[in-house]
Formats: structure tokens, C-alpha cells, sequence
């Protein structure tokens, strides 16, 4: 199949009012017409069929209109289903509701409004049960969707799906095996949590757009869109509601529903309460189905619009040193052979780049890269600089005069960031700390008021003319979000809304201390735009399901179409570690003006390969700046 066509419109662009909606009752229940699709509830069931009118009326799910809502120790279960009534009906829209008794909440419903362009379906409920002897009663689990657990009247039980009839599944964030768009009976995580275990690396993106796609054609590679049909499926809800640390598209045996992780860290009260929306639009393909997402969120007051134009320095080429310190850390390990099975960098690697970020050494990387004619107008200064991550005190034998080398890179018209471990609880008191079950710290705990006053001191310290006077972090591990139902937090946020304040706190603070810090970060959610000022496109993955290597510059294109297309107008860090070899990254140097901003990571050697760079690769890289500033003249 061809790739998709990954340009865009003008970010300002909004989808045209495709006209009313129109609807009625039928022998077996009610009949809905959209502009593209039609859904048929049934009556006696909570079942309704959804068809693509452009596609021949083909069926892409029959939606289970059924939720799950479980709190601590209780599983939420449906018996006495009612059929669907109207409860609101116009020309723009008519919004059904199945009411369902439930043995954990007093009134608990299934809601479906359907406009001309989307169905969207959620839950109610209302009054979960006081248990004395429970203070945790109304501490909620889990919030199934599209599904989920059920007694029918025919004597039918367990947990109950929507059919899976479309062929595929795209996923906006990059996982390992790499494979964008995968068979439709393959699962899904979306959210902040995340690492490079097996089946855990998901993070690369954390938060993604809360955006799946459905297609009705197969992938043939691992970073192929093919052509066809497709829908958009998403999670709509403002990012203060976004309590849990993911969303899951759980598929078995033709079916499937969605799953969000709340962990017990959001409390439901008496009164009436929502869950997010599922949303199902038609859409030409994923990248407009990233688009519409985004402007729906925008026209809602959930996302902010377009940022303003950035100051000029923020498009200038970056070096960043962690591709360098890794290099040299593989070069000086000369005994240890070069393995396939270790992934691209080992981890004994990683430990010892880690000793290599000291001011001896980036004045050396400076030196090489003025030897090669290179001039990065931004410099990072990556992991780790500090003595500790949590309190980001400097590392005095690393650097010795932190203060005074950025202000040396200043008067040479440079700019500095510091890298940033988010979450991170070294050097932090416990009581701001999220504690595991032995009292032990294990992230920051931005539900504590005297942790977020601690967070913008230090970030003023670290950008205000009386401390380093550095200009903005490059942000890390937001995929190392707090995750677990014995963890013990104050009571508040959690999950992607929690990450949200824990960014949104430096970013605040970042531009109160310097109003033009730049703040770089793997967050390419649209409600993410205000605590975003550039994106980065992250680590390079490896392999697909056959255990292939993906190319370097297949997986960065899709990166950087899921961040234009989820945030327009934000400015995109290249990035460039790890490469798997020095032809790869030559090519990669070669395309990265075309995706964003150019990062330089390596100039002395390829860490996974060893391979030493020569004066021609680094020529290569000193012509593609040259060219991407004279375009920028």
C-alpha cells in the first residue's frame, strides 16, 4: 500500500459543517444518519451497529453500550438494563441514554450523542455506597468503555465487547516492536507510564494524543499508513478529568474495549459523576484523525490554539551531549564486544555516559565541533549534571563553575538548556514524595502544594539572572509517572493530569524567571500546548514483529506527523540517539531540517556501532546547517 500523504492544512483550519443529523425509530429500536455513517441501536439490547456510509455501508464495530466503573475492592456490574431512550434531540444532535442498574452505584447510565460527524459515548453514575468501615469505598480502579462487565436478561454474564470488523489499528505513539499500524487484534497503551522492559516500552510519546485510528486495510511494513477507510477513536475530556496514567484499547477474540488505569487515585464523590468520552469519527486518514482530534479538544476549551511565533534562537541547531558522552563511554569500553542482543546501547553504557557529562568534557565537544566548522546556537547540557536529580543541585566536581561556563557559551551567542529527569525524588523530602508501600520515595508528588513551591524555587534558581542564568530544560522520564494502587500520595491529581501540573508548574515558573525559556518535552497531546514550547521526537527504537530493523528515518517521519499534526505551530526537536550505525545516521542528518530543528548528537563516534566519525561526516552536518539557516534568512 502507498503512504499516506503525511502534509496537513493550515493549522487554523477547522472541519466544515457537514449539516445536520437526522434520525428515527425502527421496528427494532432507533436509526441514526451522520454525513458518512448511520447507527442502528437496538432495542432490546445495549448493542448498536455502526456503518461508514462512503464505505458501501460497511459495518465497523457493533458498539457494546455498556461500562464498567470499579472502585477499591468492588467490581462494577450491570443487571436490569433498560432499552434506550431520546433524552435530547435537535437538528445538530440526539443523544440517547440506556439506563442500567449497578450493585456498586445508585444510578448508573450509558450515554450516546450522535451529530452529523461523530458518535461519542460515555457513563454516569451517581451515590457509590458509604462504607463506614472502608474509608477507600469511593476510590476508583479502573473505567471500562465500549464494554464491559454484565448480567443480561437472557442469562448471559462475564464481560461483555464491542466486534472488532476492522482490519487494523493505528497507534500515535512509538513502541517497540515498531509497528504503527498493527492487525486490529493486537492491544494498545496510550498514557505516561512506561519504560524499556518488555511490553512496557510505549513512553517514547508520554502523553500521546489519546487518538487511535481504525483502518480497513492491512499494514505492509512497520512504519507503513496504508490507504483505505479509517475512523477515528478517541478519549475526550478536559486534562484536569485525565486522572489515569493510560488508556487501553484491550482486543480478545474479535472484540474489544478501552480500559483506563485510574489506580485508586481519583475519588469519586456522592453527587453525580462523568467519565471521558469515547469519540468515533470518520476520517480520511490517521494524521486527520490526530487534526480533528485536536481542533475538537480547541473548540471545547480543552486544548489550547496555535502559539505564538517563537523567538528566533529556539529554531537555531542544537547539540546536545548525551549522544557524545554515550560514544565516548563505548569507545573506552574496547573489550566488550559489539552485541545485537543488548539493544543499541547497552546499559553498562548509558551508566558511564552518565560520568561524562563534566565541564572538562563539553569544553572538548565544543573544540571538536569549532575544529568542523559547526556553531550550535543551542547547547544541552544532558544527564547528569546534578548531585541530585529531585533538588537539581549542580555537581561541583562535574562542574565546577556551572554559572560561569553558561555565561561564557552566552557571550559566544549560545544558548543552554539543562536536562530534565521528571519525577525524579532524589535530594526531595519524603513528605513532598510519592511513597511506595515500605515508606520508601518513588516520584515527586505534585498533589502537594509544598512540592510545587519547591519545584518553581528551583527553577528560578536554575534560569534567574542571580542563580545559573540557563535558558530553558530539555525534559525527560515524563514516562516514569508515579504508577500504583498501594502507592501512598496526598489526595488530588493523578496520572496524565498529574504530569500536566508537574510541567505545567516549570513552565510557569520558567517563564516568570526568563520569558523566552524554552521548554522541550515528549508531550505531543494538543491539551499539552500550553506547558510545550518544542517537542522532541525521543530515542530511536530498533526492530518490528520480525525482529528486522526499522530505518532511522521511517520512524522519525512518523514521530514528527504525530506532532504536527496533534500540535501545529510548536517547534520539533529532531533528536538523533541512539543510531544503530554511522550510514543511518548520515541519513538521518540529511532529512532532519525537513522534520524540525537539527540536533547534532554524535561527533566523534557511533556508540551502538563504534564507528568514528571523520572530518567528511561532520562536513556533512556543517552543509545542512548552512543550508537550513539560509532557509531560514
Amino acid at each position: 500500500m502507498a503512504q499516506s500523504d503525511l502534509s496537513m492544512p493550515s493549522a487554523t483550519a477547522r472541519r466544515e459543517d457537514l449539516g445536520t443529523v437526522e434520525w428515527s425509530r425502527s421496528s427494532s429500536g432507533f436509526t441514526v444518519s451522520g454525513s458518512a455513517y448511520s447507527l442502528d441501536i437496538d432495542g432490546t439490547q445495549p448493542r448498536a451497529v455502526l456503518r461508514d456510509l462512503a464505505g458501501d455501508g460497511q459495518i465497523w464495530t457493533e458498539l457494546s453500550l455498556l461500562g464498567s466503573l470499579d472502585l477499591m475492592g468492588v467490581r462494577d456490574e450491570s443487571y436490569d438494563i433498560q432499552p434506550a431512550r431520546v433524552v435530547d434531540a435537535s437538528d445538530d444532535a440526539v443523544e440517547f441514554v440506556i439506563d442500567m442498574a449497578s450493585h456498586t452505584w445508585n444510578e448508573k447510565s450509558v450515554h450516546v450523542r450522535c451529530d452529523a460527524t461523530e458518535v461519542a459515548v460515555w457513563l454516569t453514575v451517581s451515590g457509590p455506597p458509604a462504607s463506614p468501615r472502608n474509608a477507600d469505598a469511593n476510590r476508583l480502579v479502573e473505567v471500562t468503555l465500549l464494554g464491559g462487565r454484565a448480567i443480561l436478561p437472557n442469562g448471559a454474564g462475564g464481560t461483555f465487547r464491542s466486534s472488532i470488523r476492522f482490519a487494523s489499528l493505528f497507534s500515535p505513539t512509538p513502541t517497540e516492536p515498531v509497528h504503527v499500524v498493527r492487525p486490529a487484534s493486537a492491544a494498545s497503551s496510550l498514557g505516561v507510564v512506561g519504560d524499556a522492559s518488555p511490553g512496557r516500552l510505549h513512553g517514547i510519546f508520554s502523553p500521546p494524543p489519546l487518538c487511535w485510528a481504525l483502518g480497513d486495510q492491512a499494514a505492509i511494513g512497520a512504519a507503513d499508513v496504508p490507504e483505505g477507510r479509517w475512523w477515528g477513536m478517541s478519549v475526550r475530556a478536559p486534562v484536569n478529568e485525565l486522572t489515569m496514567t493510560a488508556a487501553r484499547y484491550s482486543p480478545l477474540d474479535g472484540g474489544f474495549c478501552l480500559r483506563l488505569d485510574y489506580e485508586g487515585h481519583t475519588r469519586i464523590g456522592a453527587g453525580a459523576w462523568r467519565t471521558p468520552a469515547v469519540v468515533l469519527r470518520p476520517a480520511g486518514d490517521p494524521w486527520e484523525a490526530l487534526a480533528d482530534y485536536r481542533d475538537d479538544l480547541i473548540a471545547r476549551g480543552m486544548a489550547p490554539d496555535l502559539p505564538k511565533a517563537p523567538p528566533r534562537w529556539w529554531t537555531e541547531p542544537i547539540f546536545c551531549g548525551w549522544g557524545a558522552q554515550c560514544a565516548r563511554a563505548a569507545m573506552a569500553d574496547a573489550d566488550r564486544p559489539v552485541s545485537d542482543d543488548i539493544g543499541l546501547v547497552g546499559g553498562a553504557t548509558v551508566l558511564k555516559a552518565a560520568d561524562l557529562a563534566r565541564q572538562d568534557v563539553y569544553d572538548e565537544f565544543l573544540a571538536t565541533m569549532d575544529d568542523a566548522g559547526l556553531d550550535p546556537g543551542t547547547i544541552v547540557i544532558d544527564d547528569r549534571w546534578q548531585a541530585s536529580y529531585g533538588a537539581a543541585t549542580v555537581d561541583p566536581a562535574r562542574w565546577p563553575d556551572l554559572r560561569g561556563w553558561i555565561a561564557e557559551q552566552h557571550r559566544a551567542g549560545r544558548k543552554v538548556l539543562l536536562w530534565w529527569k521528571a519525577w525524579d525524588p532524589e535530594g526531595i523530602p519524603d513528605d513532598e514524595c510519592v511513597l511506595d508501600p515500605a515508606g520508601r520515595p518513588v516520584a515527586v508528588d505534585v498533589a502537594n502544594p509544598a512540592y510545587l513551591e519547591r519545584l518553581a524555587r528551583i527553577v528560578t534558581h536554575l534560569l534567574g539572572p542571580e542563580g545559573l542564568d540557563a535558558d530553558g530544560f530539555k525534559v525527560d522520564f515524563t514516562q516514569r509517572a508515579p504508577s500504583g494502587m498501594s502507592l501512598r500520595a496526598h489526595d488530588g491529581t493523578w496520572g496524565i493530569a498529574a504530569l500536566h501540573t508537574l510541567l505545567g508548574t516549570i513552565h510557569r515558573a520558567a517563564k516568570a524567571a526568563k520569558p523566552d525559556a524554552l521548554m522541550v518535552t515528549h508531550t505531543p497531546h494538543p491539551s499539552f500546548g500550553d506547558v510545550c514550547d518544542m517537542v522532541r521526537l525521543n530515542d530511536v527504537l530498533e526492530r518490528d514483529n520480525a525482529g528486522d530493523r526499522v530505518h532511522v528515518v521511517e520512524q522519525l517521519r512518523f514521530r514528527h506527523a504525530v506532532a504536527e499534526h496533534s500540535l501545529p505551530g510548536h517547534l520539533v526537536d529532531t533528536d538523533q540517539w541512539p543510531m544503530p550505525d554511522r550510514d543511518s545516521w548520515r541519513a538521518y542528518v540529511e532529512v532532519q531540517a525537513d522534520l524540525g530543528v537539527p540536533a547534532l548528537y554524535y561527533i566523534e563516534a557511533i556508540d551502538a556501532s563504534r564507528e568514528r566519525l571523520t572530518a567528511d561526516d561532520l562536513a556533512l552536518v556543517a552543509r545542512t546547517w548552512k543550508e537550513y539557516r539560509r532557509a531560514r534568512a
